[in-house]
């Protein structure tokens, strides 16, 4: 029997979509906050010497000495916040070392400094997007681990447990007596310590201790092995009093140390942290990084919206004019030109059309910025007027590409690490988008509503005899909101509130 290989040619027709280099750039822009933009144009000024800003001629000279000021400040800002971020550790390290044993009386100066009572503190803009308390940080990693539903909730009560800097300052047999009493979980006080030593795992490194010399124990434990890392455990493990006190002749005549190993131990044991809870940017629900808005907003008495674009430090841009005039020249002598002439033709004309495509570019962004937020303003119109959270209407990604024709991945990018100021605080785009829960009866309603009732509603509830999840669903149906109590269940989860046996008090 004899084979025979037939070979046959057929045609598909297959679509591809590929972004042109053009599209690529302005995806690039429009992905960008405000802050990441001024930088990127500065770059894009540097680097193409066909784009040029369009200003005055007598703004010129004053002009270029404030860039010039502005990229000598951009320069020198990383040593700064290098050096100012070390500076603040020692200092934190030294107040702890100072008030160690007073911890538990006076709020941290860290607190204090950002209190609303001081009238001297330099207050930071609070965030919506950033409310995320350590405790929620915490149960996610809590998550990566294979624990019983017992150690899950021993787990959960000592990151509950846990102060403002992350530390566990209550005794283990007190705590052992509180889960008895008040959740009915019956443990010894091994088992207590071994499920703090997973957590003690968690990230930062420090968090979970139960004093200071742990803190800095744990911290030193994550460190590369080394003779560095044996003395600094040595150092705070045996010398804890001298370190406190700073008396560091006696510490290196005990270790048998030279004056320069001293002087690096104590350097490295100044980069300690000796609050891992302030790392997470916690419970106060500050963001601890400037946020530049992207939009501001403008509510007035009567009501009416206005917004308009942040440009920032953005200047207008415009092609240079002696590029412009040499790309002209070059094509009306082309035939005249020898090599070297058409090459700087062809650099001059690369370079025109790079500023071209580029200046298009922020002006498309400036236009899909404009007409996403106008759409987003016109949706949760009640929210602008009077800052009610409950007020926000069910908004998903698809109903504002709907709305602007443009598509839902522009929307994404759109909303995506931007802010809006308005008259009621500073909020990432992302909060005014919300699911929609569907009632039986066929009614839309924003799930962010739900959750604000729901939560109102645990806060107000009797903590001696808190509410199943069975309860709240009965009194959410009573106040208007029908939900099932896996619903609530999910809900409540995702708020970060515990089941009701974990709600006791």
């Amino acid at each position: 029997m004899s084979q025979k290989l037939i070979q046959s040619q057929t045609q598909q027709q297959v679509q591809q979509q590929r972004l042109s280099q053009q599209q690529m750039l302005q995806v690039k822009l429009l992905e960008m906050p405000l802050a990441e933009l001024e930088q990127n144009i500065l770059t894009e000024l540097d680097d193409n010497p066909a784009l040029e800003e369009r200003r005055d001629e007598q703004e010129e000279t004053t002009a270029e000495r404030e860039l010039a000021e502005d990229r000598e400040a951009d320069a020198t800002d990383e040593q700064y916040e290098e050096k100012t971020e070390r500076e603040e550790r020692e200092e934190a390290l030294d107040n702890a070392l100072e008030n160690l044993g007073s911890d538990d009386e006076l709020p941290s100066p860290d607190l204090r400094a950002a209190s609303p009572g001081n009238p001297d503190a330099d207050y930071e803009e609070i965030v919506w997007g950033d409310t995320t308390s350590f405790y929620d940080k915490l149960k996610e990693q809590m998550g990566e681990l294979e624990l019983t539903d017992g150690q899950r909730d021993i787990m959960e009560y000592l990151i509950g447990s846990l102060d403002n800097d992350g530390l566990l300052r209550k005794d283990m047999g007190d705590l052992c007596d509180e889960l008895a009493i008040y959740h009915n979980i019956d443990v010894d006080e091994s088992e207590l310590v071994d499920v703090l030593h997973r957590l003690q795992t968690f990230d930062p490194a420090g968090i979970g201790a139960r004093s200071l010399q742990e803190c800095l124990l744990l911290q030193i434990a994550r460190r590369p092995e080394g003779r560095l890392k044996e003395l600094m455990r040595r150092v705070v493990e045996s010398h804890f009093d001298e370190f406190t006190k700073k008396h560091w002749d006696r510490i290196s005549t005990a270790l048998q140390l030279t004056p320069d190993q001293a002087d690096i131990i104590r350097q490295e044991l100044s980069k300690l942290n000796p609050k891992p809870g302030a790392a997470l940017g916690e419970t106060l629900g500050r963001n601890t990084q400037q946020i530049t808005p992207d939009f501001v907003v403008d509510t007035d008495d009567a009501g009416n919206v206005s917004f308009n674009i942040n440009r920032g430090r953005i200047p207008d841009l415009k092609v240079s004019p002696s590029f412009n005039e040499m790309v002209n020249t070059y094509k009306t002598n082309r035939e005249k030109m020898n090599r070297q002439e058409k090459e700087a033709l062809l650099y001059a004309k690369e370079k025109v059309e790079k500023a071209q495509g580029y200046i298009e570019a922020v002006k498309q962004r400036r236009h899909t910025l404009y007409v996403t937020m106008k759409a987003i303003i016109g949706w949760q119109k009640k929210f602008f007027q009077d800052g009610d959270e409950a007020d926000l209407r069910p908004m998903i990604l698809k109903d504002i590409a709907e709305k602007t024709g443009l598509d839902i991945s522009t929307i994404s990018r759109v909303s995506n690490i931007k802010y809006a100021q308005t008259r009621w605080g500073t909020y990432p785009l992302r909060f005014f988008f919300t699911d929609g829960y569907v009632t039986k009866d066929g009614e839309e309603m924003s799930t962010r509503k739900i959750k604000l009732a729901l939560k109102d509603m645990i806060g107000r509830e009797d903590k001696r005899r808190p509410l199943s999840d069975d309860a709240l669903a009965a009194e959410m149906k009573k106040k208007g909101f029908p939900i099932a109590r896996r619903t609530v269940a999910k809900y409540r989860e995702q708020l970060g509130l515990p089941v009701a046996r974990l709600r006791k008090s």
